[in-house]
């Protein structure tokens, strides 16, 4: 197939995608956060020629044609057959931006389980896919930079682009009005309370002690049920606009929706430069400028945070180095500090140049789920999640990503995320927990990254309060 262009009037990704939104496998890949330097180009698919779905071992595939299932030796290396089923690897269009057409959806973190041997404690919740992909031939794509957009189209022929993209246009011509939210009254309630949640940091750090491990991530869920009519899709539109993040995402997978308004880059592939930039360390904002830059310098000169970061910086350079040159991987930022919304967080950049003979599917192999969420050594990290985390994390701490048909890739992590499952709505928050965790911060931790997603859902008037339980 070969890929047909046409400029787009419209500019504004959130006002086409509202005409898209009710669509199954729409999806929106958002750079939300305008002041980020990762920030340039938003994305928006629907229509997937094809979807490929995974749940306990299991991949099912979906086109026109037929739906089958099957079960994969390696999971990475069957999507990347599905895509050049489809399309055999291109060179991208000069000038426009990077995905132009390909694999898009969320990898839940359980995919971890397909390509490792790990214990099965924690509850699977039925329902919900451990991974969600579509293979899309055509791509809305914003470039912000610019301020221009195009719709790019992978067809045999012009006639059936053209009438691939009318229609398309002419869902979005007149795209419908983007409802204020008003805000719902929600009961949250966490699966941990402080006192188990402390237990558990108490539980990895005798872990440590004991020479397990060097650090590992222990998440809490909170949860609420939502009202039958809620438009979540409304709620996104509110969260990106309080909560701006240069990763956010909203899918719509029918009775699975995932809103994520993420900050963390996980894997990126372009010109055959791998970069991935892992955060670890938090602090809260405040509104007082002085107490603020008080946060900022704690976090910076923090010896247990800067330890955390470099710690997965030394996990994710041995991961890259599976598949990337060796002398090419280099740390070009070391616990750098960036500032969002509601947090301060320590980054660091990592970059290297993939070998010749291995692809971003051998990428995803090498490096998923990402070590900023797991902890070191990464598979016991895993381990021990699994023990003291009663659920199965499903898409938190996987990875909103792109695979493109010419081999470029970009993707998230999975945090400060929101799952849709039916009438339910779920929140996950975490840390990491290293020698030197301090039990009850740890817990204060998970709070502050809670906080501004938790307070997004409230009501306008000052007289309504969520209610919290557990929190």
């Amino acid at each position: 197939m070969t890929p047909f262009i046409r400029e787009l009037r419209i500019k504004d990704p959130i006002s086409a995608f509202a005409a898209l939104k009710h669509l199954p496998y729409s999806l929106l890949l958002d750079s939300a956060d305008k002041k980020h330097p990762n920030s340039r180009y938003s994305f928006i698919l629907s229509h997937p020629i094809e979807t490929i779905e995974a749940k306990d071992g299991h991949v099912t595939v979906t086109n026109w044609e037929e739906q089958k299932t099957s079960d994969p030796k390696d999971i990475f290396k069957f999507i990347a057959s599905r895509v050049k089923y489809w399309v055999p690897e291109t060179k991208p269009v000069r000038g426009l931006p990077p995905f132009q057409g390909g694999a898009a959806g969320y990898i839940g973190y359980d995919i971890g389980r397909y390509t490792e041997d790990l214990p099965e404690l924690a509850e699977s919740d039925a329902d919900l896919p451990d991974m969600a992909l579509g293979i899309y031939d055509q791509v809305l794509a914003f470039d912000h930079k610019k301020n221009q957009a195009w719709i790019i189209t992978h067809a045999k022929n012009y006639h059936n682009a053209r009438k691939k993209q009318d229609y398309i246009l002419g869902l979005i011509a007149n795209p419908p009005a983007i409802d204020k939210y008003k805000g719902v009254n929600l009961e949250w309630h966490s699966d941990h309370n402080d006192k188990d949640y402390r237990k558990k940091v108490r539980r990895v750090i005798d872990y440590i002690k004991d020479g397990d491990i060097f650090q590992a991530n222990i998440s809490r869920r909170i949860e609420a049920q939502v009202p039958h009519n809620f438009d979540s899709f409304s709620h996104y539109n509110h969260l990106r606009e309080t909560n701006p993040a240069p990763f956010s995402a909203y899918m719509n997978c029918g009775l699975v929706k995932i809103s994520s308004a993420s900050p963390e880059r996980f894997l990126t592939l372009n010109n055959r430069i791998v970069e991935t930039k892992p955060i670890k360390g938090t602090r809260p904002r405040s509104e007082i400028p002085q107490k603020d830059l008080e946060l900022k310098n704690d976090l910076k000169g923090s010896i247990k945070d800067r330890a955390e970061n470099t710690m997965i910086v030394d996990l994710l350079r041995n991961d890259l180095s599976k598949v990337c040159l060796a002398k090419s991987i280099k740390v070009s930022e070391l616990c750098a500090l960036e500032s969002f919304e509601s947090v301060h967080h320590l980054v660091s950049t990592i970059r290297g140049q993939i070998k010749k003979n291995k692809s971003a599917f051998d990428l995803l192999r090498a490096a998923f789920p990402g070590g900023s969420i797991t902890g070191a050594p990464k598979i016991r990290a895993m381990e021990i999640i699994e023990e003291l985390e009663p659920k199965r994390r499903g898409p938190y701490c996987g990875s909103m990503a792109y695979i493109g048909f010419d081999g470029a890739m970009d993707s998230s992590i999975l945090i400060r995320t929101l799952v849709y499952n039916k009438e339910k709505v779920s929140l996950q928050v975490g840390g990491g927990i290293t020698l030197k965790s301090n039990p009850y911060e740890e817990y204060e931790e998970t709070k502050d990254k809670a906080k501004q997603m938790l307070t997004s859902f409230k009501p306008t008037s000052a007289t309504h309060t969520n209610k919290v339980h557990g929190i």
